[in-house]
């Protein structure tokens, strides 16, 4: 649905952008409450007479999913821009830019589809001390349109399938906070206007490391396990624990959790009588709906029909 007109500020937050966009959107991690990471999904309009977009807190990028348009953008003061933009095409704006002003007129019957996502700054702040060793202010994130990148849309479309599957809230945070370290560190790689070294680690978790997670995570089914809280029980920073669990597991962090979650329910529907809310509840899902949904999802049948053959 296309919003009316409304007084347009120089600077928004990540939480507000969305006020201040022609259309609202599809699907949003906003309501998962997912940390680090904030992602949206929106049906644009066929075509966009001038508008004018606010600057944004943090990192701003934005995929075209879907159709193409001939897009013109300029800065508020400066001369347009013109080119040819269509699916697979990236818009990558740095934390703490300036407003915009943005038209475009569509060239595909097929419809106008956009992935947005904004990536925290204090994140990319955090990852470039951790791995670069750098002063932040000093490693700067360039400004682009229109351009591809397979590796950065192979991320950003998992996270829009992320949002569309019901799971588990706190597990969707988990997978937040891993994606946003593996984005923070692709655009490290690639887009920062100096070189900078991200290392790869390349060793595994020991074994002690991982009975001694495994047990943490069997302990605290029901909490919101941040990849930040996993780390700390090994001793790493979240970039380094993240790269070195899934080299150890094969899987990432908030799979692994998402296991243990639905193992613990296979026991419980088969050792107790429990109400599938009960279960839900003390294996950290939010409500007994997504229970269902997450575990049918994964184990092929409802939890009822499970508890029925045990």
């Amino acid at each position: 649905m296309i919003k009316e007109s409304r007084h347009i500020p120089l600077f928004t937050s990540t939480q507000d952008f969305e006020n201040y966009l022609p259309t609202s959107p599809v699907l949003s991690s906003r309501e998962r409450g997912w940390e680090d990471l904030m992602v949206r999904f929106y049906h644009e309009p066929a075509d966009l007479e001038e508008t004018i977009f606010p600057g944004s807190a943090d990192i701003y990028l934005v995929l075209i999913t879907s159709g193409a348009v001939q897009a013109a953008e300029r800065d508020l003061d400066g001369p347009w821009s013109t080119q040819l933009i269509q699916a697979g095409d990236w818009y990558l704006s740095p934390a703490g830019g300036g407003p915009y002003a943005l038209r475009w007129k569509s060239l595909s019957d097929e419809p106008l589809k956009t992935l947005h996502l904004h990536l925290s700054a204090d994140v990319f702040r955090r990852m470039v001390q951790q791995v670069g060793d750098r002063d932040p202010q000093r490693v700067i994130l360039q400004e682009l349109t229109g351009f591809q990148d397979p590796l950065l849309t192979q991320l950003a479309l998992s996270l829009q399938q992320e949002l569309q599957a019901p799971v588990s809230d706190s597990v969707g945070k988990l997978y937040a906070q891993t994606a946003a370290q593996l984005l923070t560190t692709h655009l490290l790689r690639c887009y920062v206007t100096s070189s900078i070294s991200v290392p790869e680690y390349r060793g595994k978790l020991s074994s002690r490391q991982m009975r001694r997670l495994s047990m943490f995570i069997q302990e605290h089914l029901n909490q919101n396990l941040s990849l930040e809280l996993l780390a700390q029980q090994v001793g790493f920073s979240p970039y380094h624990f993240a790269r070195l669990f899934r080299q150890t597991t094969g899987i990432s962090p908030h799979r692994f959790v998402l296991q243990e979650r639905l193992v613990a329910a296979e026991r419980l529907l088969k050792e107790t009588d429990w109400p599938l809310a009960q279960i839900a509840a003390e294996i950290g899902i939010s409500n007994q709906s997504y229970f269902t949904q997450t575990f049918k999802r994964h184990k092929g049948i409802t939890p009822l029909l499970y508890r029925q053959l045990r």
